[in-house]
């Protein structure tokens, strides 16, 4: 790490991972370390609301590495995240081109999901920033969308009906409570805590009038999600065209 002198932080545990190991006691070694180097600034990539939801292992653990990093003495920015447009791709899109089964809640939970590559920009300006060290911002889609008004969008730009398997998210919380009476289960467990986090009717958006000002940009340059399935579904289905394919033919999705 000779001639680093930044760290943008965007790891996290896979699934098959213990949370506690990679997302506190990896981050604490590697904010010890960068703190050691006389690293200059620190980003750490969190998630929003994770303050507001302990019952949650992983967001209390991201609250509290917010919190060692702010006493870290490290010269810092901590970004806040709603949730990725990419990940729609793999969860709703191609299912529905594949004629598979597309999982969903009932859950009236809303996401500002957020390009990226729009992510990544953003927090370039806020690193040349000098108005944004010790700040904790976060980024949020131009819209927040439940699961079925996501489905919906699919639907629509596939010019086919999705086949929607409809998870109650009474059925995750009781998973949730079955598997964490086995220790070898515990880790399934800490995942399906986001359960918790469904049934409490949250918004995962904020405005970003005021970070928009601050980092210098306009929200007319924030890809929508509308856009960015539009994209997609477009330049699938005009290969799958080409190619005289049929939607269930899945090498070409990805």
């Amino acid at each position: 790490m000779v001639g680093v002198h930044t760290v943008i932080d965007c790891a996290t545990g896979r699934p098959e991972e213990p949370i506690k190991t990679v997302d506190w006691e990896g981050k604490v070694a590697l904010i010890q370390c960068a703190k050691a180097m006389g690293i200059q600034k620190y980003v750490f990539y969190s998630i929003h609301n994770c303050d507001k939801h302990p019952e949650v292992p992983l967001m209390e653990i991201k609250y509290c590495t917010e919190k060692f990093l702010q006493d870290s003495g490290l010269n810092h920015v901590i970004i806040r995240l709603c949730g990725f447009m990419q990940g729609l791709i793999g969860q709703y899109a191609v299912p529905i081109l594949e004629e598979k089964s597309v999982w969903g809640t009932d859950a009236p939970t809303r996401i500002a999901y957020m390009d990226t590559q729009d992510i990544a920009r953003l927090t370039l300006v806020a690193l040349r920033n000098e108005k944004c060290n010790g700040k904790l911002l976060t980024f949020a889609g131009p819209r927040a969308w439940t699961t079925q008004e996501v489905i919906t969008l699919c639907e629509r730009l596939a010019g086919q009906d999705a086949n929607v398997t409809t998870v109650p998210v009474s059925v995750l919380r009781f998973t949730r409570q079955l598997t964490r009476c086995f220790e070898w289960t515990s880790d399934v467990a800490d995942r399906l805590a986001f359960s918790e986090v469904l049934t409490s009717d949250i918004v995962f958006s904020v405005p970003m009038t005021e970070t928009y000002s601050l980092l210098g940009v306009e929200q007319k340059d924030m890809v929508t999600l509308e856009k960015y399935l539009q994209d997609y579904f477009t330049n699938i289905l005009k290969k799958l065209k080409g190619l005289k394919a049929q939607s269930k033919q899945s090498d070409f999705y990805i």
